[in-house]
């Protein structure tokens, strides 16, 4: 039974007057009952039935009286034929409201089921193509069934799913759907284009057949176009990543501003899907970066010589740290025989991957030249023969010490091409540096030049870059050259990779947490007469 039905019978009970409700589903249709019961009361004929307000009828002293309910719906309430007219008119006037709120309940729920209804498939496709976003992070594999997904539901035969390609400058079709022909990209500019103009508007359009006509969206257009740009939601708002098109609805009826927020709704899916997948995508070509680096890092320090090639002649330990995963600091270590050994340091403007190419070519023609002569002068002016061309393209230089220690005759003959920090140790720890032969490769053309000096059986080479010297710390301090020395002489006694531990012990200390600022190299050498 109901509401409706409980409400007329309990009156009824109360009263012993038959009421009823009749409602006209169209104009000119017959009348059916709503509530009550028709065998007690008969359909209020068309003299009876008001059109606003009340009407009364007697028939063999009995009264009926007929009552047009307000609302939305074309309906009456019927109460009577009665001999107690006092009850018809009492039940009239106390029915007639509650009539009203049950039909106007009843058509508000009626309104919530159909609208329900209607939204059914819309709430599906929310939730399907939700599922499908989760499974890809690629636009490109889910454009197409997404398009065809959207044109279901709201009824357009035709569209296209665009994105925008950021180095182009241009929205480029990644799904089209009943495209006469296929799709051009569209520059962001295109003044005549609806799709460009969504995208840079941010704001959905719907153009009406004819409008605004477009040669590149020509393909998909037939009636109306529903255009709707694709957005990723910021904290400082929205940015447009692509648009979705719809035309060609069938039965050529409009799009609706349902249809539009629907669509509005799933090209926000798609945004956050687009600007996911590039996300995914800067983070594994970031971390394909990362591992192309590593690997070049671990490249070029096996390009270093390992520092027993010097033995048994001379005790040797050397590191090479790049500020960068490659540098352009870098060592070369040379048995030349008959007691001969040969130490090279050098260092490559800047630092990073254009310094680290310049250090791997020093590494292969220093490894042919250094065996063709045991003068460090021709080694080096050999150096940048090979090398005169790459250093005036790149417009780069390099300092380099190269130092030959023959200790069969007690001498230790250098060229250095403008490399500041080159010492000699002695054993009351007094640094004697191995002052600039000639200014940095690559600043001049002039053959290079060689100096030598006596080397006793106690002395230590010490060669370092200035990536050490000039460590800051995080007040900007710089540790300098003479701090490295101090290290040096404090453990001039200590093998010499405890040496090389020392200073880089200091500059990571004097650093802290900031990073170098420059790559960072040393070389220290003692030939075996004078190890302890």
């Amino acid at each position: 039974m109901s509401d409706l039905d409980a409400v007329l019978s309990a009156f009824r009970a109360a009263t012993g007057c038959p009421a009823s409700v009749w409602v006209q589903p169209a104009p000119h249709e017959p009348l059916q009952i709503e509530g009550g019961d028709p065998g007690d009361t008969a359909a209020p004929s068309t003299e009876l039935r008001p059109a606003e307000g009340v009407r009364e009828s007697l028939s063999d002293g009995a009264l009926q009286i007929v009552a047009r309910i307000p609302g939305a719906r074309i309906a009456w309430l019927s109460v009577g034929p009665s001999a107690d007219h006092g009850a018809a008119r009492l039940g009239a006037t106390l029915l007639l409201p509650v009539a009203a709120q049950v039909l106007r309940s009843q058509l508000e729920v009626s309104h919530a089921a159909q609208d329900l209804a209607e939204r059914y498939e819309e709430i599906n496709l929310l939730y399907s193509i939700g599922e499908i976003l989760g499974r890809t992070v690629s636009l490109e594999d889910a454009a197409a069934t997404i398009l065809n997904e959207i044109s279901e539901t709201v009824g357009a035969r035709r569209g296209a799913i665009y994105a925008l390609d950021r180095t182009a400058g241009v929205l480029r079709p990644v799904a089209t759907l009943g495209a006469a022909t296929p799709l051009a990209d569209i520059p962001v500019d295109d003044a005549a284009s609806v799709t460009a103009r969504v995208f840079r508007t941010h704001h959905a359009l719907t153009v009406a057949d004819g409008a605004m006509p477009s040669d590149a969206e020509a393909p998909i257009r037939r009636g109306a176009l529903l255009s709707v740009p694709i957005m990723w939601a910021t904290p400082q708002g929205g940015v447009p990543l692509g648009v979705v098109n719809l035309s060609g609805r069938r039965g050529g009826q409009p799009f609706t501003a349902s249809d539009q927020k629907l669509v509005a709704a799933i090209a926000t899916q798609v945004g956050t899907t687009i600007q996911n997948a590039r996300l995914v995508r800067a983070s594994t070509e970031q971390a394909e970066l990362t591992r192309e680096m590593a690997l070049a890092h671990d490249l070029q320090m096996k390009l270093l010589p390992p520092p027993h090639v010097l033995a048994p002649d001379a005790d040797c330990a050397a590191r090479v740290a790049p500020a960068e995963s490659v540098g352009g600091d870098f060592y070369n270590l040379f048995q030349l025989g008959d007691g001969r050994v040969g130490v090279l340091i050098g260092d490559v403007s800047s630092h990073g991957y254009r310094s680290a190419l310049i250090m791997a070519l020093v590494m292969s023609a220093t490894a042919i030249h250094a065996r063709g002569s045991s003068d460090p002068a021709a080694t080096i002016g050999a150096l940048f023969v090979s090398l005169a061309d790459e250093l005036r393209e790149t417009e780069m230089f390099m300092t380099v010490c190269y130092a030959v220690i023959d200790t069969r005759a007690g001498v230790v003959t250098w060229c250095n091409a403008g490399h500041p920090h080159a010492f000699v140790v002695h054993a009351n720890g007094d640094a004697e540096r191995l002052a600039a032969t000639d200014p940095p490769l690559g600043l001049a053309d002039d053959a290079p030049h060689a100096a030598s000096r006596g080397w006793a059986a106690d002395d230590l080479l010490v060669l370092f870059t200035d990536g050490i010297s000039d460590a800051r710390s995080s007040q900007k301090k710089r540790l300098g050259e003479q701090a490295v020395l101090e290290v040096v002489k404090a453990r001039r006694a200590d093998p010499a990779w405890r040496i090389v531990d020392g200073v880089f012990a200091l500059v990571e200390g004097h650093m802290g947490a900031m990073p170098p600022r420059d790559d960072q190299a040393i070389v220290v050498l003692r030939t075996v007469g004078a190890m302890a």
